[in-house]
């Protein structure tokens, strides 16, 4: 009986050894690390987020690859005074996410640092919170991101953070189509659909389709407003402000002395051509005076003052707009921007970002980082700034209750543009300013055009002047090409590019708002479900039946079907 018992454990362990063999060679064909889903969406922007709410609602399996923990990019990293434009061409899914905000704000427990009443309700050509169409526009950072989780969480969305594209070998194609994307963790992504919602359009670029980084000449799209703008003094974010020139030497009038920091030695280039240089990054930086939620500026490590030298002499010319983008939100807060000739934005050192190594990105950011904390620190602190500006600026510092696992700093760098797709049909000035028509139309778009500065250079005078800063006002609002959210054929034909999309530096200084992107990602994710349907590839997806379902789901597309 005894042997038997014997025989009988040996035998199960046998066979439960057999199965295992079994289960472990199969886990050998199928990687552990292996995922799947109709569409991959990479990135966790306003739009990636808004993209994967719609392919899940769509009825299509969908999984977000975020290099970012925080979900929302600038709209939940500090950029609550919304870029509107005409807010009746926001519709769809976005036109939602402000109606969440909006929500939110109703209750009386969301105005802890102040009463409702005392907001003053301003907004960019809108209210801020607009009873008729229950939207709010402007609000707090750390309600924004609140809004994507719960965007995430009810739509059962999977998503994985902190996740970067190998951007060397982790995009594998076959027959002109993206097969799988792998992270630098061994993850990968397998999908019908791929799409790019970062800011800087690594997945396009890996995947070999065609783009762009930097102004192209005016030549090249038949353009006014592209290229070097010498002598273009829009905003007043110039030196044309002052009362007088600026010398720009360590000891005026003597360029042996060397150049104040911040100010390039090379010459502007010839107006109208192009260039590799970009809109200059800065920190949408969240600030409040109120006195039990406000923590000082902190003074950065690294610190030098004389790298606000510049900012001295634009101080001694009179200048006085310090406080000019202290935009304000609610709960005694501010969306804080750079305003004047010297101010938040790092002009002419992100040159290189859009191309950059991960490492060398974190580099750039981290001296942005540097500035702009040793910006507020300097006017705060520094005896040299004028002291009506010094003691205002004591009121003001960064909120206890925003970015509270970032030291209360913003986790997102406002990356203004870095690589444009080249795509199926490219946006220009002249399809915003209605010079030519736009086919297809997947969005509108309404915000003027509008392009931060891109160098600081010293004239043949001798004074020092900023270059880049073009304002130009729309005839209306415009309509954004299906063409341009897609590459061309040959490239790829399982990819949509909602972010950086298809369009000439120029143009995509207006197509840039946030607002936009979303409605982008949603158009983009109807279309990508769409072709998983026909199994088609994404440049045939008929449009006449894309904007039927788009009309169904809110979007605008025309001013005929504007939302009133």
């Amino acid at each position: 009986m005894k042997s038997n018992h014997k025989y009988l454990f040996g035998a199960t362990t046998f066979l439960g050894l057999l199965f295992i063999l079994f289960i472990f060679q199969g886990c050998k064909n199928q990687p552990a690390h292996t995922f799947e889903a109709d569409v991959v969406i990479y990135g966790g922007t306003s739009a990636a987020v808004i993209a994967a709410v719609e392919v899940a609602q769509s009825g299509k399996s969908v999984i977000v690859v975020s290099p970012d923990i925080h979900l929302g990019g600038l709209t939940a990293g500090g950029l609550g005074w919304t870029d509107t434009g005409k807010k009746e061409t926001i519709g769809g899914l976005a036109r939602n996410f402000y109606h969440r905000v909006y929500n939110h704000y109703q209750q009386d427990e969301a105005w802890k640092w102040m009463q409702k009443e005392e907001y003053g309700n301003t907004g960019q050509g809108t209210p801020a919170i607009d009873g008729d169409m229950r939207t709010m526009w402007i609000f707090e950072p750390h309600i924004a991101e609140q809004v994507f989780e719960e965007l995430i969480q009810e739509n059962n969305i999977e998503l994985y953070r902190d996740e970067w594209l190998d951007r060397k070998n982790g995009v594998k194609k076959t027959d002109g189509k993206i097969t799988s994307i792998t992270t630098l963790s061994g993850k990968t992504f397998q999908g019908k659909m791929f799409m790019d919602a970062t800011y800087e359009g690594d997945l396009l670029a890996s995947a070999g389709v065609s783009y762009h980084v930097g102004r192209e000449g005016t030549n090249v799209y038949g353009e006014e407003w592209n290229g070097v703008q010498t002598g273009v003094y829009h905003h007043r974010h110039h030196f044309k402000v002052l009362a007088q020139p600026i010398d720009p030497y360590w000891e005026p009038g003597n360029p042996v002395s060397g150049l104040l920091p911040r100010i390039s030695p090379d010459p502007p280039g010839e107006k109208g051509e192009g260039d590799n240089r970009i809109q200059a990054y800065c920190f949408r930086v969240c600030m409040t005076n109120h006195p039990e939620n406000r923590i000082p500026f902190p003074k950065p490590e690294g610190y030098d003052s004389t790298q606000y030298e510049l900012l001295v002499r634009i101080f001694d010319a009179g200048w006085r707009e310090w406080f000019g983008k202290f935009d304000a939100i609610p709960n005694r807060k501010t969306d804080t921007n750079n305003h004047g000739p010297f101010s938040s934005d790092n002009i002419g050192m992100n040159y290189d970002y859009p191309e950059a190594s991960y490492e060398r990105r974190r580099e750039i950011i981290k001296e942005h980082e540097t500035y702009q904390k040793g910006l507020l620190w300097f006017v705060a602190n520094d005896k040299r700034v004028p002291e009506d500006i010094q003691t205002e600026m004591k009121k003001w510092g960064l909120p206890k209750d925003e970015f509270t696992d970032n030291g209360h700093w913003p986790h997102q760098i406002y990356v203004r543009e870095a690589r444009r797709m080249i795509g199926k049909f490219v946006m220009t000035e002249n399809e915003l300013l209605k010079r030519t028509p736009t086919p297809q139309s997947v969005g509108m778009g309404s915000y003027t055009i509008d392009s931060h500065n891109v160098q600081r250079y010293v004239d043949e005078n001798g004074h020092v002047h900023n270059e880049g800063d073009i304002g130009v006002s729309l005839p209306g609002p415009y309509e954004i090409a299906y063409g341009a959210l897609v590459p061309k054929k040959e490239e790829c034909q399982n990819l949509l590019v909602p972010v950086c999309a298809s369009a000439s530096h120029i143009a995509f200084g207006s197509i840039r708002m946030e607002p936009v992107f979303m409605i982008l990602g949603q158009s983009a994710a109807v279309a990508a479900c769409m072709a998983i349907d026909k199994n088609s590839a994404v440049q045939d997806v008929e449009y006449e039946k894309l904007k039927k379902r788009l009309l169904h789901k809110g979007q605008v597309l025309t001013l005929e079907n504007i939302i009133q």
